[in-house]
């Protein structure tokens, strides 16, 4: 059962970089909404309620309830800005979402069986997640929440591309429609080698290996 995020939002009549900064310290995210036919709405948030949803992976990828007083609209999140050195957001950019006009947004991966996989389990080899999302295009009750890829029965050297993942009905990636050489590797296993190195003992002071014995003498005798 896919996850519903809903967000209260105000209308930010203030606009400008003072502007914004005022409302970050007050404990808001200014915000953008645009598309859908409609002018671009300058947007406020709670930013608390906006970090915890961020957490979860599920929002980066699910259709978006957004409240202003007594409307709602469907959105997706397009863009966030972050602090570079602090846990804060910084600002949004969002998406009206219609219902009849398809959407793209990237999808994440999740890989499963990983630990019966027979190259990991009998062949010691290694998972290698090549993608994590991938780009998708549909309409928007058709979106996904993530797609499961089973690697069970990955042998050793064994790889799965995006031609591998089982898209539902209606749902295309992106990547695939541009044709011939895009079906990229999304997972593979391999041994990971490690190079070993041989170190010789170093020879006794004063003693020359025999190969480095000048021509003519031999060892002395005792």
């Amino acid at each position: 059962m896919k996850q519903e995020f809903n967000l209260v939002a105000e209308l930010r009549e203030d606009q400008g970089k003072g502007a914004s900064r005022r409302l970050r310290r007050q404990g808001k995210v200014p915000a953008i909404i645009y598309g859908g036919g409609r002018p671009p709405r300058a947007l406020v948030f709670d930013h608390n309620k906006v970090l915890h949803q961020l957490d979860q992976e599920s929002f980066y990828s699910s259709i978006l309830t957004i409240k202003v007083d007594d409307k709602t609209q469907a959105a997706i999140l397009k863009d966030v800005q972050r602090h570079p050195a602090k846990r804060q957001i910084m600002h949004l950019d969002m998406q009206r979402v219609v219902e009849d006009e398809k959407i793209r947004m990237h999808v994440p991966i999740h890989i499963v069986g990983e630990q019966q996989a027979p190259g990991v389990k009998q062949g010691g080899g290694t998972v290698m997640r090549l993608m994590t999302e991938v780009e998708v295009s549909c309409l928007p009750r058709d979106l996904p929440e993530y797609f499961e890829v089973d690697i069970s029965h990955l042998e050793l050297d064994d790889m799965l591309y995006l031609s591998d993942i089982k898209a539902p009905e209606g749902v295309e990636l992106t990547e695939l429609s541009h044709g011939e050489g895009h079906d990229h590797a999304i997972v593979s296993v391999h041994l990971i080698k490690t190079a070993a190195v041989e170190e010789e003992a170093p020879a006794a002071a004063g003693e020359v290996p025999a190969q480095e014995q000048p021509a003519g003498e031999k060892p002395e005798q005792e």
